[in-house]
């Protein structure tokens, strides 16, 4: 259905436009509250927005926008193990 409404734009571009959904989506869930920056999900949802946009750089590719990707994706991943081994070790404890 929705390839059907956008017949114009191509895969990368769906996938760009994916990423910026789940940062706005992310950062509002964030700024209202519903979201803690201390959750994992948190993270996750920015390691995938950060992957879908620079997948859609692919099609036209900006090097100053591929490296803030880079930049949160290698951060979203530090924050992800950051709280898989606090949980660990409050496990163990």
């Amino acid at each position: 259905m929705t390839f059907l409404l956008l017949p114009s734009l191509a895969i990368y571009e769906v996938v760009d436009i994916l990423g910026f959904a789940l940062y706005v989506t992310n950062y509002s869930l964030l700024t209202t509250r519903c979201l803690s920056s201390d959750c994992l999900a948190y993270f996750t949802i920015n390691l995938v927005a950060a992957s879908c946009v620079l997948m859609g750089l692919m099609a036209s590719f900006n090097l100053a926008a591929a490296m803030l990707q880079v930049f949160w994706v290698a951060m979203s991943i530090v924050g992800i193990l950051v709280r898989l081994r606090g949980r660990r070790s409050r496990q163990t404890v």
